[in-house]
Parts: structure tokens; C-alpha cells; sequence
């Protein structure tokens, strides 16, 4: 292994005397929008969370009339996300269905107040049903909020950025609480700037950095009675920073965070897939076995062991 010579020495506190559990579950029904917050959620081996990043705002208007051969590819197709552009951290939802996700979400742009919003049918894949039709009214919506035409594209095993190691992503809540410190934020608005789909309690700053190793390997952890793999360390783009709600750059956050990461830096986060230190959160995968099994708030956390991948 080699270890990059700006890797710190600091270390925080002893991660064998960390208890951890699952103290939070997000799932992000519509990719980019705002988190569903879940008490309990099932592990898909194909994505990672029943029913996370179903849906996903392209950038391209649906095709007329409706031809599922053709649909939705008039446009580049590209997402409309926080990395093309800053209007959609000016979009609130709220989602009413079931537990996988949908069937309807409440919109409404952050300037309405909170009484505003207007509720939209989310297609589900019903037999006999479009979802050009369906997304009609929705795909209205947003096009007049971003000033393009766009529409709501559906894929059931989800529309992750890293299609690879796609599983739920993890981070502890001291990790959170922490780097909130470094630009004077509160813990809620780091943890909507991050957007991971698992929260760790019970554990010191940086402890999922324990769930990552060389290149080739994986670590794999217990979570109640599923076990998921532990692979990469997630690298930032610009979403983290920017202000959730409005959009607005925090001033030099690349610069701050770089600075603060290597002088926070854990002994146990060295090795050769932490490459440079804007890296936070970890990528999982989610192995056969544990398909299909549930996870609640509150489950235990166990770091199991190191394999090949």
C-alpha cells in the first residue's frame, strides 16, 4: 500500500470503542430532489434502497405521443442535477405512497411558502398506463422551473451516479456533526449537502472511513441481519457546496474542506483507494445474499472482515 504523504497522524478517538447502529435511513424517491426519511427500508442487490433514485428529471422533453420504443430521446438526456445546475436545490418534496417510494410527490419551489405545493402522480409501471401521460402535469412543472423543457424518467433499479458500486451510501452522524463545524452549518444542512443513504451513530468522526480498503478488496459489515460490502470513498463534486435550500456557494468550501480532511485525517482511513482528501462518505455493494432483506433504525452495526472482491 502506499500512503499519500499529506495523510494526517491526528488521531480522534479509538474506533474499537465505537457501538455503532443505524440511526437514519434516507431514500431519494426522485434523484436530486429532497430525502423520504424511512424507519425501516428492504436492500436491492441491483440498486440499493427499495425505491431510491427511481425516478430522475432528464434533461429532454418526452416524446408525442407516446412510444415506448422512443420515448424520452428527443434531448441529450442528461440529468438535471445538482452538478448541471443550482435550481434544483430550489425545489421541495414531499412524497405520499408506499414503502418502496411514490406514488405521488408534492412540489413546491423554495420561494412558496410552506403552505404551497402541488401533489403529481408518479408513474408506478402500471399495466396499460403511460408514463408520458402520466408525468403530463409534472413534466410541465419542472420544465417551467428550470426554463427548459424537461421530463421524469423511471428505472426501477434506480439512477445512481456510480453504477458500479451502487448499494446505500454510509456516514456517521459525528462525521456530519463535524464537518458542519468547519463552515459554521448546522448538522441537518451538511447531512442535505451529502445526501447519504445511511447514518452511523454511536461512532467517533470518520469511522466509516473503516469500511473501505485497498483497491481489490472490500470490507464487508453487518447491518441487524443483512450484510453489505463496504467498497470506495465517495468523491465530492460541487452539490456539497452549496446551500441546500437556496443554492448559494458556500465561499472556498473545496479549499476548506481539503484542508480540514487532512488535518482531521484518522490513521484508519489510509490506504490507496483515499487517493486525494476531498473523499467522504462510503460506496457499497450489496451481495446476493442480502437481497431483499430489511433494515430498521436502531439495527446494529458489525465490521465483519476484509475480501477480495
Amino acid at each position: 500500500m502506499t500512503v499519500p504523504e499529506w495523510h494526517g497522524t491526528h488521531e480522534i478517538s479509538d474506533p474499537e470503542e465505537a457501538d455503532p447502529y443505524l440511526t437514519t435511513i434516507l431514500r431519494f424517491p426522485i434523484k436530486s430532489l429532497d430525502a423520504d426519511r424511512l424507519e425501516r427500508t428492504t436492500l436491492v442487490t441491483d440498486g440499493a434502497l427499495a425505491g431510491d433514485r427511481r425516478w430522475a428529471i432528464v434533461d429532454r422533453p418526452p416524446a408525442t405521443p407516446y412510444d415506448p420504443s422512443i420515448a424520452d430521446v428527443t434531448g441529450t438526456g442528461d440529468y438535471m442535477n445538482g452538478k448541471k445546475t443550482d435550481a434544483v436545490h430550489r425545489i421541495r418534496s414531499e412524497y405520499h405512497g408506499t414503502d418502496e417510494g411514490g406514488p405521488a410527490v408534492t412540489l413546491r419551489a423554495q420561494s412558496e411558502g410552506p403552505t404551497a405545493g402541488r401533489r403529481f402522480d408518479l408513474y408506478d409501471g402500471t399495466a396499460g398506463a403511460s408514463e408520458a401521460d402520466v408525468h403530463v402535469e409534472l413534466n410541465e412543472w419542472l420544465s417551467d422551473h428550470f426554463g427548459r423543457p424537461v421530463s421524469v424518467r423511471r428505472d426501477d433499479v434506480g439512477q445512481h451516479d456510480d453504477r458500479k458500486r451502487h448499494g446505500p451510501t454510509v456516514i456517521s452522524t459525528a462525521t456530519l456533526r463535524e464537518v458542519a463545524a468547519w463552515f459554521d452549518i448546522t448538522t441537518d444542512s451538511a447531512r442535505r449537502r451529502f445526501r447519504a443513504n445511511l447514518e452511523v451513530g454511536g461512532v467517533p468522526p470518520f469511522w466509516e472511513d473503516n469500511l473501505f480498503t485497498d483497491e481489490g478488496s472490500s470490507v464487508s459489515f453487518r447491518i441487524g441481519d443483512a450484510v453489505v460490502d463496504g467498497v470506495h470513498p465517495c468523491q465530492r463534486c460541487v452539490v456539497p457546496g452549496r446551500d441546500p435550500d437556496t443554492g448559494a456557494e458556500t465561499p472556498d468550501f473545496r479549499e476548506t474542506f481539503i484542508r480540514r480532511r487532512r488535518e482531521t485525517l484518522p490513521p484508519w482511513t489510509a490506504c490507496d483507494r483515499f487517493d486525494h482528501p476531498f473523499r467522504l462518505m462510503v460506496n457499497t455493494h450489496i451481495p446476493g445474499e442480502s437481497a431483499n432483506q430489511r433494515i430498521s433504525v436502531g439495527d446494529p452495526i458489525e465490521i465483519l472482515e476484509r475480501k477480495s472482491e
